[in-house]
């Protein structure tokens, strides 16, 4: 696209925040409530955006930018806007569940760009914040420029109040770290900024010399670019049958399959002689990519995808658009339901109802669809296939308990080849395998503030905590559900039951010797990681089989959990520790493995925002299984009984 004069190589993006609250109408940005999972994406999104490998400051094919640092998830709920929110979070919180994306996004994945975000951070300005923005500098080795979201420099002023004028605003954004400005502040009031001497010429050098040096890497001094390194590439790469052989197998992946009651899926293709497709989504190819998505190479919609299965399939809106507040097209839908031998109804969200600056205040199906739904089962001959598009969760709990609703679907936004991928899961030619990425709560869930920022679960305030981690109320679906046509059993081949932490590990002698007196006295619980030289002598594959004990063939996503011992208030009721998607073969075992490091996956955050490796019993999890790990410190000098001693006991 540069090549072609139709982009820069500056791309905003990866965004890693967390979709915290099932309403956030930019949570379909991200890749759920998990901070695992959002680093893991975070690291791989950079890496194959920038093409850099190594250390992090060589050339760059493009560059990638962490967004939004930090605290953000609320567009406007309640009387609270994205533009003067306080985000108030604990040491603890922010330490295990906001820092880990963009820590990991820039220590591990390199990237050459951060963008702070509108909101406040504990009373102060996310592109203020001194203390966050030199941080990734110097503890995580940032290399690169931080860029305001567009007009955060103006909400300082304009919305926060934080500063008492325009130019002060340029000036404590820059003077913290910001190297340039989405927007038109600082064009018009740097100028004063530097008059009045609250802007200092060396914060502009520094800026200035962050930007350039982003540019340089990218080449844009090295001459014509048709002779650098990434020239040949043009329009003719855009659409290349391996990128929409990648967009259809990336559909194929992301469909979850939430409800198959008596294996009504897949459908024969060779007994199926007409079909249905009913819904405001079921002939519209654009809206399937949600926001930011690019102009698609060849979008195909819903009912052109399953002509290719059946000859005649049937086709009305039922509601007019998505927000449906209409039931004028229900009659047309129901005689057709009526009429053919399986109805597909697809319904959930657009950008209608999720988007940047639109939170949702409801988790139920827009306007009337939950009665189109209703009404169209009622009528159908057979049990139908319920389809929902969308990122954000949705309260299906009338459809999950309904018998007369066989089959549940969610394909979220799943781009150009989604019609595709949606009919070979139907039909049987892809055996799905996702899993979904956030809790999916129920419609009581909205009684929760939505600007509180906590995660933990305080039975006091009658507060149920937020994501898998610490969520204690009831869901529709969990975070990590996804069936199969298949059926699958997980079993551990070979995970180490005892890990002895070294007193060699600590970063100085007189910390080794300070712990092991601790240990004597039964004193000793756990191990602050920030006394911790090297972890890796703990280090360990957990090596996993995986067993398909059904008749077809499929992937499997493996799932690698960890609880902690339960030493102090706030240890997660179990994180998400590694995954792998393993293909398998009926009837047939698969191996595979997962890299733990204890340090690294087994520690957790206490309530003064420090890590540390709790000593005692671990344990590890897949569906269905457990298993115990038992780390201690120097067994050859102290029992085991010390450690019961001191209060560590099997994690409940």
């Amino acid at each position: 696209m540069y090549n072609s004069g139709q982009a820069g190589l500056t791309f905003w993006a990866p965004s890693v925040n967390l979709f915290r609250d099932p309403r956030w109408g930019r949570g379909q940005e991200t890749t759920g409530e998990d901070p695992f999972v959002a680093a893991a994406y975070a690291v791989e999104y950079v890496k194959g955006l920038q093409g850099v490998t190594h250390a992090g400051d060589g050339e760059l094919m493009l560059s990638a930018c962490c967004k939004h640092f930090t605290g953000y998830d609320l567009e406007k709920w309640g009387g609270f806007t994205r533009y003067s929110f306080d985000a108030v979070i604990s040491e603890q919180d922010f330490k295990d569940t906001y820092e880990p994306p963009f820590k990991s996004c820039i220590e591990d994945g390199k990237a050459s760009c951060l963008m702070c975000s509108y909101n406040r951070v504990n009373g102060i300005p996310a592109c203020a914040r001194l203390d966050l923005l030199q941080q990734v500098r110097t503890e995580w080795g940032f290399n690169g420029y931080i860029t305001s979201d567009c007009d955060a420099v103006a909400t300082i002023f304009e919305y926060q109040r934080y500063v008492q004028s325009p130019e002060e605003a340029v000036a404590v954004a820059f003077n913290s770290g910001m190297d340039i400005n989405c927007g038109s502040y600082s064009v018009r009031h740097a100028k004063l900024a530097i008059q009045r001497g609250v802007l200092k010429e060396e914060d502009i050098n520094r800026a200035l010399m962050n930007l350039f040096t982003v540019q340089m890497r990218l080449g844009l001094f090295d001459g014509d670019p048709a002779k650098g390194k990434f020239g040949k590439l043009g329009p003719r790469n855009v659409c290349a049958p391996e990128h929409t052989k990648l967009a259809l197998e990336a559909a194929r992946q992301g469909i979850v399959l939430l409800k198959n009651e008596k294996s009504f899926l897949p459908l024969n293709r060779n007994s199926i002689a007409s079909l249905a497709v009913i819904g405001p989504l079921a002939n519209d190819s654009l809206k399937l990519g949600g926001g930011y998505s690019g102009i698609p190479c060849n979008p195909r919609s819903f009912i052109e995808g399953f002509e290719s299965f059946v000859k005649k399939v049937s086709y009305t809106t039922g509601c007019i658009d998505v927000p449906c507040r209409s039931s004028d097209g229900f009659k047309e839908a129901v005689h057709i339901a009526k009429e053919v031998g399986v109805v597909i109804v697809v319904a959930g969200l657009d950008l209608s109802q999720e988007t940047e600056d639109l939170d949702r205040v409801s988790l139920l199906l827009p306007g009337k669809q939950k009665e189109l739904i209703s009404a169209v089962a009622l009528a159908s001959q057979r049990p139908l296939v319920l389809v929902l598009t969308g990122g954000g969760p949705i309260d299906v709990s009338f459809a999950e308990a309904d018998p007369r609703i066989a089959s549940i679907i969610w394909v979220g936004y799943p781009g150009e080849a989604g019609a595709q991928a949606l009919a070979e899961v139907v039909f049987g030619d892809y055996n799905p395998g996702g899993r979904l990425p956030m809790t999916w709560y129920p419609e009581s869930f909205t009684s929760v503030p939505m600007n509180d920022m906590s995660m933990r679960a305080d039975p006091y305030c009658n507060y149920p905590g937020r994501t898998y981690r610490f969520y204690t109320g009831e869901t529709v679906y969990r975070f990590g559900h996804g069936l199969s046509y298949t059926n699958y059993t997980n079993k551990f081949l070979s995970v180490p039951h005892k890990l002895i932490f070294s007193s060699g590990s600590f970063i100085s002698t007189s910390l080794a010797k300070k712990y092991m007196l601790y240990q004597t006295r039964g004193e000793l619980a756990y191990i602050p990681i920030d006394e911790v030289s090297s972890c890796d002598s703990l280090t360990f594959e957990a090596q996993i089989s995986v067993t398909n004990t059904g008749d077809m063939d499929g992937s499997h996503v493996v799932m690698l959990y960890s609880r902690a011992p339960r030493l102090f208030k706030g240890v997660p009721e179990k994180q998400l520790i590694g995954f792998t998607r393993v293909q398998t073969t009926s009837r047939r075992s698969t191996e595979t493995s997962i890299k733990v490091e204890p340090c690294r996956h087994l520690s957790v955050v206490n309530e003064h925002g420090e890590t540390v490796l709790p000593l005692g019993y671990h344990k590890l999890t897949l569906e269905g299984i457990e298993h115990l790990i038992f780390i201690e410190m120097q067994q050859e000098q102290f029992s085991s009984q010390t450690m019961f001693m001191a209060g560590l006991g099997v994690p409940r």
